[in-house]
């Protein structure tokens, strides 16, 4: 279905609206649960009564500084890493092109570690696991590069720096004194335990300047995905929208693990799910980031209640659920 805005025409998959709809109403309604449910009972004219500054002291309390802040920023952790995955899922052509095996999740992980060493604040490890992401995405592309990158030698070269990053975060570990090692090793499961407002921010100007850029590639995009010249023969500048779209992917995902520490799973997992839905022949990124919004939103729903009051991190869950539902996924396919 073509959408005409004056000179401009808009393709719209039906499919894919109503999935992203359903998507969209899936992540509120975990939302609203995950504020209102716990050791306290909030009602949802409280929540509202609450957010527009109208409630009691303690629903105030409960709502705006402990739940509302933490649900957010899984909300926007899960749409980067969904976003972020899709990008790379689609440039490397390979369901396994993920952050998490090609390298960039553990160079966020390395320079958290090593923030965390030198005894940084919360705002330093943020800093430097976005900055250990960046330094190994230039790196993986430079020896990736060879008159273009290939999405094989991009995948090939991110899974050996991907073996050598977690090597190096472990010997980090194994020489870290014994609190130091105690806190990398539970910023490293990943959580959103703790997250307020000053975690939720950074992540959201980060999607609101990077999704329109995912926007702009992603037709490109799914003609590089039909070969390199093929797509050149259709006038796309290969290098350059491949170029954009790395960037993009990247600092997506080190905004996320900065935010949230390398929670596993979700860039992997969030963009086949959302293929599925949608029935689409690619990769989608509106999809991919609702899908990741609504896995890890739903994810920290579990590691809070299962337990209670023993809180689980979000990590460990999204590990387990989400590798559980796409192994499903990938047996359904077979048949």
């Amino acid at each position: 279905m073509t959408v005409r805005l004056g000179p401009w025409s808009v393709r719209l998959a039906p499919r894919s609206l109503l999935v992203c709809a359903a998507l969209l109403a899936v992540g509120c309604g975990v939302g609203v649960a995950a504020v209102a449910t716990g050791e306290f009972t909030v009602s949802v004219p409280d929540i509202l009564d609450a957010l527009f500054g109208r409630g009691t002291p303690v629903a105030e309390l409960i709502v705006n500084r402990l739940r509302a802040p933490r649900v957010v920023t899984g909300l926007l952790v899960g749409a980067a890493f969904g976003a972020g995955g899709a990008i790379f899922q689609s440039l490397t052509k390979n369901p396994l092109g993920s952050p998490d095996f090609i390298g960039f999740t553990a160079g966020a992980s390395t320079g958290g570690i090593v923030a965390v060493v030198a005894g940084g604040s919360a705002m330093t490890i943020a800093g430097g696991a976005l900055a250990g992401c960046v330094v190994t995405a230039v790196l993986v592309y430079a020896l990736a590069f060879r008159r273009g990158v290939q999405g094989y030698r991009l995948v090939l070269v991110g899974i050996g720096a991907n073996t050598l990053l977690l090597a190096v975060n472990n010997y980090l570990l194994t020489r870290a004194n014994i609190n130091d090692a105690a806190t990398a090793g539970a910023w490293l499961t990943g959580s959103l335990s703790g997250r307020g407002w000053d975690h939720a921010i950074p992540v959201a100007v980060a999607l609101a300047v990077l999704l329109p850029v995912c926007a702009a590639v992603a037709r490109p995009m799914r003609m590089i995905e039909m070969g390199d010249d093929a797509a050149k023969a259709m006038g796309v500048r290969v290098e350059a929208v491949r170029a954009a779209a790395i960037t993009a992917g990247v600092l997506l995902t080190g905004v996320a693990t900065a935010a949230a520490g390398p929670v596993v799973f979700v860039a992997l997992a969030a963009p086949q799910i959302a293929r599925r839905l949608t029935r689409s022949p690619g990769v989608t990124m509106g999809a991919s980031a609702l899908m990741g919004a609504v896995l890890l939103t739903a994810s920290d729903l579990v590691a809070q209640r299962l337990l209670a009051p023993t809180q689980l991190p979000v990590g460990v869950v999204t590990a387990a659920v989400g590798g559980t539902y796409l192994a499903l996924l990938l047996r359904k396919d077979r048949h």
